[in-house]
């Protein structure tokens, strides 16, 4: 069985939980079946069963395009390029939106089965309108057309599962959840420290770490407004890069520049770090916060656990699949508005919350092992990439005509 994925992260560009799942998923299918994967860039690789191809993303056609309808037309371009090459696939595995058209094309011109993973969907995402103007519109419609026609959708958690059945005209017995996993061997607790060095981090005083982008989805705003109520004394480490639009990273670079008149322990490390990195700055914090207002899974939170460390995190989406209160973490709740854009309906309350969990956990150092060890025990009984690989290769194989 051969199977193609369309995405657009993949190494060295990956910035998000999407791009993670799909380096990992494919390099576990791989000890299965033969593999290629398309992607946005300009990767050509060749490892045994595995094959990648980037195919270019910027394209000087559309340099006098509308700012907000250039990525999206780019996108669709790139979409195109990545079927001009033959197929000859068993089954073509979309991911996110913006490989979603890639697959609707395969399906149409080459009959392939399609399967699409729901890593986040379009109606629950409002924010995005702000960096895409009318594209929003047009990336619904590309995300509803592929999930629709599609032969299979994953959902990466139970309550994404719900969502498709609330948004899409897909039959039940179409979608399958299966979550998302990690690499056990890479995220494990180390005692190095060069990282921590690097970026100015004192290991020996308690850190609260935020891992992440800056988009309205990840919350970071709201974390940000919380450090006024975290502990004086607690160190606040926001590893907060990329951000989605040049408003958003305005108003988070206000944000923390106004609350550092007030401490001086927040440390903000605007990139986005290698893998190496983040798990040093993982091992040694105290506390992980995730405050996603919109999260169907939430990968950063089984990296944290993985790392034995405690997890604060709203209670939204898939994270309520992944941490379980009192035991890994803390879940803290969101009254969200019912209509878009879904933000907190009392949002200082949510920050104040957030800074409750944190500082209950920072408090309680003998309270934090236990959850740092159920963590890392909870990731190794549900979230192992080989286990979860098999049931993908299953679900390919009921597709196969």
């Amino acid at each position: 069985m051969k199977a193609l994925f369309f995405t657009r992260e993949y190494p060295p560009y990956v910035y998000g939980g999407a791009g993670v799942h799909v380096e990992y998923l494919a390099a576990e299918l791989a000890r299965l079946m033969d593999i290629e994967v398309r992607c946005f860039g300009d990767q050509d690789l060749q490892e045994g069963p595995l094959t990648v191809k980037g195919y270019p993303y910027e394209n000087p056609v559309f340099d006098a395009s509308n700012n907000k309808l250039k990525g999206l037309l780019q996108t669709l371009s790139t979409c195109v390029h990545m079927n001009a090459a033959d197929i000859d696939a068993d089954i073509v595995h979309c991911h996110t939106w913006y490989a979603h058209f890639a697959g609707i094309v395969t399906k149409l011109c080459y009959g392939i089965p399609l399967v699409v993973t729901t890593h986040s969907l379009e109606p629950l995402r409002p924010w995005k309108r702000e960096q895409l103007g009318k594209g929003y519109d047009a990336s619904s419609w590309v995300e509803k057309t592929a999930i629709e026609m599609a032969d299979a959708v994953i959902a990466v958690s139970e309550e994404t599962r719900e969502d498709v059945l609330k948004y899409f005209n897909v039959p039940e017995d179409r979608i399958k959840v299966i979550y998302n996993g990690i690499n056990l061997q890479e995220y494990n607790p180390t005692t190095e420290t060069s990282a921590l060095a690097k970026y100015g981090v004192d290991p020996s005083t308690p850190y609260v770490l935020f891992v992440g982008r800056i988009t309205r989805q990840k919350g970071i705003i709201h974390l940000v407004n919380a450090i006024q109520y975290i502990d004086p004394g607690t160190q606040v480490v926001l590893c907060a890069g990329a951000p989605d639009t040049p408003e958003i990273a305005r108003e988070m670079k206000e944000s923390v520049e106004a609350v550092q008149k007030t401490r001086k322990n927040i440390i903000w490390i605007a990139e986005m770090l290698d893998k190496k990195s983040v798990i040093q700055l993982y091992s040694h914090a105290a506390v992980f916060c995730c405050p996603s207002i919109y999260e169907p899974f939430g990968i950063i939170n089984i990296e944290a656990m993985a790392c034995n460390t405690a997890v604060v995190a709203s209670a939204v989406g898939g994270i309520k699949e992944v941490v379980v209160h009192g035991e890994t973490g803390l879940l803290v709740p969101l009254e969200q508005q019912q209509t878009a854009p879904f933000e907190p309906v009392h949002p200082e309350q949510f920050s104040k919350d957030l800074a409750q969990g944190i500082n209950q956990l920072i408090q309680a150092p003998e309270m934090r092992e236990a959850m740092a060890k159920n963590g890392r025990k909870r990731v190794e009984e549900n979230f192992d990439w080989s286990a979860i690989a098999q049931q993908i290769e299953a679900l390919y194989k009921s597709l196969k005509p």
